[in-house]
């Protein structure tokens, strides 16, 4: 009557409870395992109940057939396909199979995904044409270290699922930070998320569909033009400080833009902003990777060139206009631009607390609201390097002959009163 059964169930020896060896579909005797009984009818009668309902196992029950798909050879390809299925079904969220790209712990991933120079993410932009900067890899990197790191520490890219995104999310909602902020947190664990999806490293979008915190973003602070003309007529520590934030204010250029400026860019009233050689030292490329010429005052351009020939180390057409201090062939460090601006305000009699209200990317906003009415889009688009529709983009590549004229009155209108020195009509 036993070898009738689909199984063989037996006492082993020096053993108090009978044990039972299930067959495979080819007939084959999988491992033996403890019935818990001590009497033969009774371990028959629990393997008719465990061929029926599974044996059980911590979780749940194990099916005679997945039993004996596990007891024998499994190929790498068989466990994604298994893992695949389960995911489909719902059963399991993520997964990482060994020796895949997916299974590398999820901190390091991130630290090298953000490391400027070994980021196969960052060779992909440029190898591409795209354009991505030291400085911005470098604050999404201090980003993942001190928020992305820590929580998921000692975790594996391919065991990361959307439920454990969602606790990360919910431990910024304590936190004192501006909802721009906390998004700006989560974005830099998002876009290596997505990029591991993309190349197959994981295989689940976990990072779609979450809830992004809201709130209204924090304007930006202009100057008034009392203000305006009050900064630039107090005593600044660096010349240079006070130089940039001026130029700032009468172009809208943006900081790396200025940091970007050689000798060989002064005309004699206008800036060549060249967008080849502003990409040197993680300095931030021109508005949409392209070079474009800046009218200003004669004045002003006086004042650079006075400035880049204080440059202590060598000085030739490829020097910056605004040289660092530190190192030669390096050009001023932005912070230095934003603490003269806030250290002139404080000295204007602002209190410190409402100076740290205003950044350099501020006089961006200052010179666009200040020439908005006096100049059209299209000329005010030339000068800035906005471009926001396809038909301003195919007329703002070609200039009109009283173009200069127009802007640099328009200039003179707004900024001239402003500036500590005569500006000519």
């Amino acid at each position: 009557m036993k070898h009738s059964l689909p199984f063989s169930v037996f006492l082993r020896a020096g053993r108090r409870f009978y044990s039972v060896k299930f067959k495979n579909e080819n007939g084959e005797y999988l491992p033996a395992i403890s019935t818990g009984q001590e009497t033969e009818q009774l371990a028959i009668t629990v393997a008719f109940q465990w061929l029926k309902d599974g044996i059980p196992k911590k979780g749940g029950a194990v099916s005679i057939a997945t039993a004996s798909m596990l007891n024998g050879d499994i190929t790498q390809a068989d466990c994604k396909f298994l893992c695949q299925e389960l995911q489909r079904r719902g059963l399991v969220e993520a997964y990482t199979l060994a020796e895949s790209r997916a299974a590398v712990a999820f901190a390091d991933y991130l630290l090298n995904f953000w490391d400027y120079d070994n980021s196969p993410y960052v060779k992909e932009k440029l190898r591409k044409g795209h354009s991505i900067h030291r400085n911005y890899t470098i604050g999404q990197l201090h980003i993942v270290e001190k928020y992305w790191v820590s929580f998921f520490q000692g975790r594996i890219l391919g065991d990361i699922s959307r439920a454990d995104i969602e606790k990360f999310i919910d431990t910024l909602d304590g936190l004192n930070l501006a909802a721009s902020r906390k998004n700006g947190i989560i974005r830099a664990g998002f876009i290596p998320l997505r990029w591991a999806y993309s190349k197959d490293m994981i295989g689940r979008d976990i990072a779609k569909g979450h809830t992004m915190f809201s709130g209204k973003a924090k304007e930006r602070q202009i100057l008034t033009p009392e203000l305006t003309a009050a900064v630039f007529r107090v005593e600044w520590a660096d010349r240079r400080a006070r130089a940039a934030n001026m130029l700032a204010a009468v172009t809208g250029m943006r900081a790396g833009e200025i940091q970007g400026l050689q000798i060989r860019d002064l005309g004699r009233d206008c800036l060549y902003i060249q967008h080849s050689w502003n990409c040197r030292d993680g300095l931030k490329t021109t508005k949409n990777n392209e070079s474009r010429v800046v009218e200003v005052f004669p004045e002003v351009i006086e004042e650079l060139a006075s400035i880049a020939r204080e440059n202590p180390f060598n000085v030739n057409m490829d020097s910056y206009v605004f040289w660092g201090e530190r190192k030669a062939g390096k050009p001023i460090e932005g912070r230095l631009l934003l603490s003269g601006l806030r250290e002139a305000l404080v000295d204007t009699g602002m209190t410190k607390e409402a100076a740290a209200g205003y950044c350099f990317h501020g006089w961006r906003h200052t010179y666009a609201s200040y020439m908005r009415k006096r100049l059209d889009t299209r000329l005010l688009q030339s000068q800035t390097g906005h471009k926001t529709t396809a038909m301003l983009d195919h007329y703002s590549d070609h200039g009109m002959e009283d173009d200069r004229e127009i802007i640099q009155g328009a200039q003179r209108a707004a900024f001239g009163n402003l500036l500590p020195f005569a500006v000519g009509a």
